[in-house]
């Protein structure tokens, strides 16, 4: 079933530079879908770094395990992405499937099985026939290019409604460092790691140790810090590659380097715009909303806050209907388990606070409020007033599209 384009939709897609060393074919194998694509492979010179953040779901896909236990090697010559089966809850027969992927692929591409990395999105519980890439990733091995990036971000797509792109430069010792990211999720998101599938490429020479410690910070304040429905994926994947092939550049080898955080900066500029990229494309999203919380005990009670009021149907139901219901907020508050003080609470929608010291704030306007609700970006701000922690979550509201998207996602 193919579902309007989210109303949050990007106006335009960003044309993302060629990256040296990063090669990339996309094919129908037929493993779910009909007339549209559904494998990427891409590939990468020698001696590309990877690192990774993955789901820490206790039911993860085969894929997953086979990511986990191959990026101790730091190393990474192909990426097969498949969208339709999520290789997940499959058994002996989902590791038999990994293995095989991994031989066709290394085969195809002329590098180590244990070089080559997977991702499986969609259906969880079926079997994914690996025969099917049998030919095809030998066809998308002989005709690999460097652009466009538009036809990857495609081929990872489940119920999404739009491709995810996003792109940064950044000058370092005076040359130009390119990063560009695709992504796919819509809905089961509310990450413990990343998102459901995203894959980053930099030409920044950087040792994988150290790409790692970039890339799990940034995905804290990025994919981690979003939410559609509340629920994490069996199959969250967030790898990077980084090929070394900018020219005139020594190579980052520690944290300790000035240009780490250079980079990172950098980095994490595309895991946020990836990230936000998902949460406008929440299933059946109408509204973009985020979530401060100020005034905690701690950065991390703080976090626990906003998940609360981010996850709440309630909530979130509310915003769908343009209601200004603040009790919904003070309701999600105070279920979250973390120290609040309901009479120190300060609420606001966008610049319209709506209660203060534990009551409805005396120069409430209904009018104001319920006028704002209307827009397609909101913010809600909660002060605790306990506290120096702060913490921000990303998420949407919860419509009737959201139910008629997963009532007949098998089907």
């Amino acid at each position: 079933m193919v579902h309007p384009v989210s109303p949050l939709a990007p106006k335009s897609y960003p044309d993302l530079p060629e990256i040296g060393g990063v090669r990339f074919a996309t094919a129908e194998a037929g493993i779910r879908y009909k007339g549209r694509t559904d494998v990427l492979l891409a590939v990468f010179d020698p001696e590309t770094v990877v690192a990774g953040v993955l789901t820490r779901s206790k039911c993860p896909s085969a894929a997953i395990e086979w990511c986990r236990d191959k990026l101790a090697g730091g190393k990474a010559r192909a990426l097969v992405v498949n969208s339709g089966n999520a290789n997940a809850f499959t058994g002996i027969k989902g590791r038999e499937s990994v293995a095989l992927t991994a031989q066709i692929a290394a085969k195809a591409v002329g590098c180590r099985e244990d070089e080559v990395f997977l991702a499986s999105t969609g259906v969880i519980g079926e079997p994914l026939d690996a025969r099917k890439f049998e030919g095809v990733l030998d066809r998308l091995a002989g005709a690999l290019v460097a652009s466009p990036w538009m036809e990857p971000a495609k081929a990872i797509m489940t119920t999404d409604t739009f491709p995810k792109l996003a792109t940064a430069s950044v000058e370092i010792d005076g040359v130009e460092i390119q990063i560009s990211g695709i992504a796919k999720g819509s809905g089961m998101i509310a990450p413990d790691m990343a998102t459901m599938l995203s894959f980053v490429f930099t030409d920044m020479p950087i040792a994988a140790p150290v790409l790692q410690t970039l890339l799990a910070k940034h995905n804290q304040t990025s994919f981690n810090a979003i939410t559609v429905d509340s629920d994490t994926s069996t199959s969250d994947t967030l790898l990077a590659f980084a090929t070394g092939k900018a020219q005139g550049i020594d190579a980052i080898v520690s944290l300790d380097d000035p240009r780490a955080e250079t980079f990172g900066a950098a980095l994490g500029d595309v895991l946020f715009d990836l990230a936000m990229q998902v949460v406008r494309d929440g299933e059946g999203a109408t509204k973009f909303v985020s979530v401060t919380v100020t005034g905690a005990t701690s950065d991390k009670s703080a976090d626990t806050i906003a998940r609360a009021i981010a996850d709440s149907p309630l909530v979130k139901t509310a915003i769908a209907g343009e209601d200004a219901n603040w009790g919904r907020i003070v309701m999600a508050v105070g279920k979250a388990g973390e120290p609040a003080d309901r009479d120190k609470l300060r609420i606001a929608f966008g610049d319209i606070v709506v209660a203060r010291a534990g009551e409805r704030s005396p120069d409430y306007s209904e009018e104001a409020a319920s006028a704002y609700m209307k827009g397609e970006e909101l913010e809600i701000s909660v002060d605790l007033g306990l506290g120096d922690g702060t913490a921000t979550i990303y998420t949407c509201d919860l419509t009737h599209g959201y139910i008629d998207i997963n009532g007949s996602y098998r089907s």
